[in-house]
Protein backbone atom coordinates (compact mmCIF):
# COMPACT_ATOMS: atom_id res chain seq x y z
CA UNK A 1 0.00 0.00 0.00
CA UNK A 2 1.62 3.23 -1.17
CA UNK A 3 1.62 6.51 0.72
CA UNK A 4 -0.46 9.40 -0.59
CA UNK A 5 1.44 12.16 -2.38
CA UNK A 6 0.47 14.58 0.39
CA UNK A 7 1.07 13.31 3.92
CA UNK A 8 -1.50 14.58 6.38
CA UNK A 9 -3.91 13.15 8.91
CA UNK A 10 -6.76 13.75 6.49
CA UNK A 11 -5.07 11.82 3.67
CA UNK A 12 -4.07 8.84 5.83
CA UNK A 13 -6.18 5.87 6.93
CA UNK A 14 -5.56 3.31 9.68
CA UNK A 15 -4.75 0.77 6.98
CA UNK A 16 -2.15 3.02 5.34
CA UNK A 17 -0.57 3.82 8.70
CA UNK A 18 -0.37 0.12 9.57
CA UNK A 19 1.41 -0.62 6.31
CA UNK A 20 4.14 1.91 7.17
CA UNK A 21 5.04 0.08 10.38
CA UNK A 22 7.71 -2.53 11.03
CA UNK A 23 6.58 -3.77 14.44
CA UNK A 24 9.69 -4.20 16.60
CA UNK A 25 10.10 -7.23 18.87
CA UNK A 26 13.76 -6.76 19.75
CA UNK A 27 13.98 -6.49 23.53
CA UNK A 28 16.74 -8.83 24.73
CA UNK A 29 14.52 -10.24 27.48
CA UNK A 30 11.53 -10.93 25.24
CA UNK A 31 10.13 -14.42 25.68
CA UNK A 32 8.92 -16.73 22.92
CA UNK A 33 5.33 -16.22 24.10
CA UNK A 34 5.78 -12.48 23.76
CA UNK A 35 7.22 -12.90 20.26
CA UNK A 36 4.26 -15.03 19.19
CA UNK A 37 1.82 -12.54 20.71
CA UNK A 38 3.59 -9.68 18.91
CA UNK A 39 3.41 -11.53 15.61
CA UNK A 40 -0.31 -12.14 16.11
CA UNK A 41 -0.73 -8.43 16.79
CA UNK A 42 0.96 -7.72 13.44
CA UNK A 43 -1.46 -10.07 11.70
CA UNK A 44 -4.43 -8.44 13.43
CA UNK A 45 -3.37 -4.89 12.54
CA UNK A 46 -1.86 -5.85 9.16
CA UNK A 47 1.46 -4.08 9.61
CA UNK A 48 4.05 -4.04 6.84
CA UNK A 49 6.28 -6.40 8.78
CA UNK A 50 7.48 -7.67 12.10
CA UNK A 51 11.14 -7.17 13.03
CA UNK A 52 12.44 -9.88 15.35
CA UNK A 53 15.79 -11.04 16.66
CA UNK A 54 17.58 -13.54 14.40
CA UNK A 55 16.88 -16.38 16.84
CA UNK A 56 13.14 -15.72 16.51
CA UNK A 57 12.86 -15.63 12.69
CA UNK A 58 11.63 -19.22 12.34
CA UNK A 59 8.87 -18.83 14.93
CA UNK A 60 7.82 -15.50 13.40
CA UNK A 61 7.69 -17.01 9.91
CA UNK A 62 5.59 -19.91 11.16
CA UNK A 63 3.23 -17.65 13.08
CA UNK A 64 2.75 -15.18 10.23
CA UNK A 65 2.53 -17.65 7.34
CA UNK A 66 -0.30 -16.65 5.01
CA UNK A 67 -1.12 -13.41 6.85
CA UNK A 68 0.42 -10.95 4.37
CA UNK A 69 2.81 -9.61 7.02
CA UNK A 70 6.50 -9.86 6.12
CA UNK A 71 9.15 -11.14 8.51
CA UNK A 72 12.25 -9.02 9.06
CA UNK A 73 15.25 -9.31 11.33
CA UNK A 74 18.36 -7.43 12.38
CA UNK A 75 21.95 -8.10 11.32
CA UNK A 76 25.05 -7.10 13.31
CA UNK A 77 22.68 -5.72 15.92
CA UNK A 78 22.85 -3.44 17.78
CA UNK A 79 26.41 -2.10 17.38
CA UNK A 80 27.40 -3.17 13.86
CA UNK A 81 30.78 -4.47 14.97
CA UNK A 82 30.74 -7.98 13.45
CA UNK A 83 33.10 -8.61 10.53
CA UNK A 84 31.52 -8.35 7.09
CA UNK A 85 31.61 -12.11 6.45
CA UNK A 86 29.81 -12.74 9.74
CA UNK A 87 27.08 -10.26 8.79
CA UNK A 88 26.71 -11.97 5.42
CA UNK A 89 26.40 -15.38 7.08
CA UNK A 90 23.85 -14.02 9.54
CA UNK A 91 21.85 -12.50 6.68
CA UNK A 92 21.81 -15.69 4.63
CA UNK A 93 20.80 -17.76 7.65
CA UNK A 94 17.96 -15.31 8.35
CA UNK A 95 16.69 -15.67 4.78
CA UNK A 96 16.92 -19.45 5.10
CA UNK A 97 14.84 -19.25 8.28
CA UNK A 98 12.09 -17.23 6.58
CA UNK A 99 13.04 -13.55 6.78
CA UNK A 100 12.47 -11.36 3.73
CA UNK A 101 13.67 -8.06 5.21
CA UNK A 102 17.13 -7.45 6.73
CA UNK A 103 18.00 -4.43 8.87
CA UNK A 104 21.80 -4.38 9.09
CA UNK A 105 23.82 -2.07 11.32
CA UNK A 106 26.75 -0.59 9.43
CA UNK A 107 30.20 -0.49 11.03
CA UNK A 108 29.90 2.81 12.89
CA UNK A 109 33.53 2.93 14.00
CA UNK A 110 34.80 2.38 10.46
CA UNK A 111 32.50 5.11 9.15
CA UNK A 112 33.72 7.56 11.79
CA UNK A 113 37.32 6.58 10.99
CA UNK A 114 36.81 7.53 7.37
CA UNK A 115 37.19 3.92 6.17
CA UNK A 116 34.45 4.39 3.63
CA UNK A 117 35.75 1.63 1.36
CA UNK A 118 35.33 -0.88 4.20
CA UNK A 119 31.81 0.32 4.95
CA UNK A 120 30.86 0.22 1.28
CA UNK A 121 32.38 -3.24 1.00
CA UNK A 122 30.34 -4.77 3.82
CA UNK A 123 27.06 -3.24 2.65
CA UNK A 124 27.74 -4.34 -0.93
CA UNK A 125 28.73 -7.87 0.12
CA UNK A 126 25.64 -8.36 2.23
CA UNK A 127 23.27 -6.81 -0.30
CA UNK A 128 24.68 -8.83 -3.19
CA UNK A 129 24.65 -12.11 -1.26
CA UNK A 130 21.15 -11.57 0.10
CA UNK A 131 19.65 -10.63 -3.25
CA UNK A 132 21.41 -13.53 -4.96
CA UNK A 133 19.64 -15.87 -2.51
CA UNK A 134 16.32 -13.99 -2.50
CA UNK A 135 16.04 -11.30 -5.22
CA UNK A 136 12.94 -9.79 -3.61
CA UNK A 137 14.49 -9.35 -0.18
CA UNK A 138 14.71 -5.86 1.27
CA UNK A 139 17.99 -4.62 2.77
CA UNK A 140 17.89 -1.70 5.19
CA UNK A 141 21.06 -0.11 6.55
CA UNK A 142 20.99 1.32 10.08
CA UNK A 143 23.20 4.37 10.69
CA UNK A 144 22.74 5.10 14.43
CA UNK A 145 22.40 8.79 13.63
CA UNK A 146 22.81 9.97 17.22
CA UNK A 147 26.47 8.88 17.05
CA UNK A 148 27.23 10.54 13.69
CA UNK A 149 27.90 14.01 12.36
CA UNK A 150 25.81 15.31 9.48
CA UNK A 151 28.73 14.80 7.12
CA UNK A 152 29.01 11.19 8.23
CA UNK A 153 25.28 10.67 7.72
CA UNK A 154 25.53 12.10 4.20
CA UNK A 155 28.52 9.88 3.43
CA UNK A 156 26.59 6.84 4.68
CA UNK A 157 23.64 7.74 2.45
CA UNK A 158 25.90 7.78 -0.59
CA UNK A 159 27.46 4.44 0.37
CA UNK A 160 24.07 2.77 0.78
CA UNK A 161 22.95 4.07 -2.59
CA UNK A 162 26.14 2.89 -4.28
CA UNK A 163 25.88 -0.54 -2.65
CA UNK A 164 22.36 -1.07 -3.97
CA UNK A 165 20.62 -1.48 -0.62
CA UNK A 166 16.97 -0.52 -0.36
CA UNK A 167 16.68 1.68 2.74
CA UNK A 168 18.62 4.03 4.94
CA UNK A 169 17.48 3.79 8.57
CA UNK A 170 18.03 6.21 11.42
CA UNK A 171 18.58 4.13 14.53
CA UNK A 172 18.56 0.81 16.33
CA UNK A 173 16.49 2.11 19.23
CA UNK A 174 19.24 0.87 21.59
CA UNK A 175 21.68 3.81 21.56
CA UNK A 176 21.72 7.43 22.69
CA UNK A 177 18.92 8.71 20.48
CA UNK A 178 16.23 7.82 17.98
CA UNK A 179 14.64 9.22 14.86
CA UNK A 180 14.60 13.00 14.46
CA UNK A 181 12.86 15.09 11.83
CA UNK A 182 16.15 16.80 10.98
CA UNK A 183 17.90 13.48 10.31
CA UNK A 184 15.03 12.20 8.19
CA UNK A 185 15.07 15.33 6.05
CA UNK A 186 18.84 15.03 5.67
CA UNK A 187 18.65 11.38 4.66
CA UNK A 188 15.83 12.00 2.20
CA UNK A 189 17.73 14.93 0.63
CA UNK A 190 20.86 12.84 0.13
CA UNK A 191 19.38 9.70 -1.44
CA UNK A 192 17.55 9.07 -4.69
CA UNK A 193 13.87 8.54 -3.76
CA UNK A 194 13.34 6.32 -6.80
CA UNK A 195 15.87 3.76 -5.55
CA UNK A 196 16.45 4.31 -1.82
CA UNK A 197 13.75 4.56 0.84
CA UNK A 198 13.99 5.98 4.36
CA UNK A 199 13.07 4.22 7.60
CA UNK A 200 12.57 6.11 10.85
CA UNK A 201 13.17 4.12 14.01
CA UNK A 202 13.67 4.88 17.68
CA UNK A 203 11.31 6.80 19.95
CA UNK A 204 8.25 6.83 17.65
CA UNK A 205 5.48 6.16 20.15
CA UNK A 206 2.60 8.39 19.01
CA UNK A 207 0.51 8.87 15.89
CA UNK A 208 1.43 12.54 15.70
CA UNK A 209 5.15 11.81 15.67
CA UNK A 210 4.69 9.02 13.14
CA UNK A 211 2.97 11.51 10.83
CA UNK A 212 5.78 14.03 11.39
CA UNK A 213 8.30 11.39 10.39
CA UNK A 214 6.37 10.55 7.23
CA UNK A 215 6.15 14.24 6.37
CA UNK A 216 9.93 14.53 6.84
CA UNK A 217 10.55 11.84 4.24
CA UNK A 218 10.19 8.46 5.94
CA UNK A 219 8.58 5.63 4.01
CA UNK A 220 8.68 3.08 6.81
CA UNK A 221 8.43 3.38 10.59
CA UNK A 222 10.01 1.12 13.19
CA UNK A 223 7.83 1.07 16.29
CA UNK A 224 6.78 -1.07 19.22
CA UNK A 225 3.77 1.09 20.17
CA UNK A 226 1.93 -0.18 17.10
CA UNK A 227 -1.41 -0.97 18.70
CA UNK A 228 -1.58 2.39 20.49
CA UNK A 229 -0.71 4.28 17.30
CA UNK A 230 -3.25 2.52 15.07
CA UNK A 231 -5.96 2.53 17.74
CA UNK A 232 -5.47 6.28 18.08
CA UNK A 233 -5.81 6.69 14.32
CA UNK A 234 -9.01 4.65 14.29
CA UNK A 235 -10.46 6.63 17.19
CA UNK A 236 -9.66 9.99 15.58
CA UNK A 237 -11.10 8.92 12.23
CA UNK A 238 -14.25 7.70 13.97
CA UNK A 239 -14.51 11.03 15.79
CA UNK A 240 -14.13 12.91 12.51
CA UNK A 241 -16.87 10.81 10.92
CA UNK A 242 -19.20 11.65 13.79
CA UNK A 243 -18.32 15.34 13.67
CA UNK A 244 -16.44 15.38 16.97
CA UNK A 245 -13.19 17.40 17.26
CA UNK A 246 -9.94 15.43 17.49
CA UNK A 247 -7.21 16.23 20.01
CA UNK A 248 -4.52 16.67 17.41
CA UNK A 249 -3.94 16.26 13.69
CA UNK A 250 -0.95 17.04 11.56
Amino acid sequence: MSLPAEISFEMLTPEIVAKTIDHALLRPDMTIDEVVAGCKLCAEYQTASVCVKPCDVKIAAETLKGTGVDVGTVIGFPHGNSPANVKVFEALQALEDGAVELDMVLNIGHLKSGRLDKVLGEISQLTSAAKAKLPTCCVKVIFECSLLTDDEKIAACKLVEEAGADYVKTSTGFSTGGATVADLKLMRANTNPSTVHVKASGGIRTLDYLIECLQAGADRIGASATAAIIDDMRARKAACSSGQPTESAQ
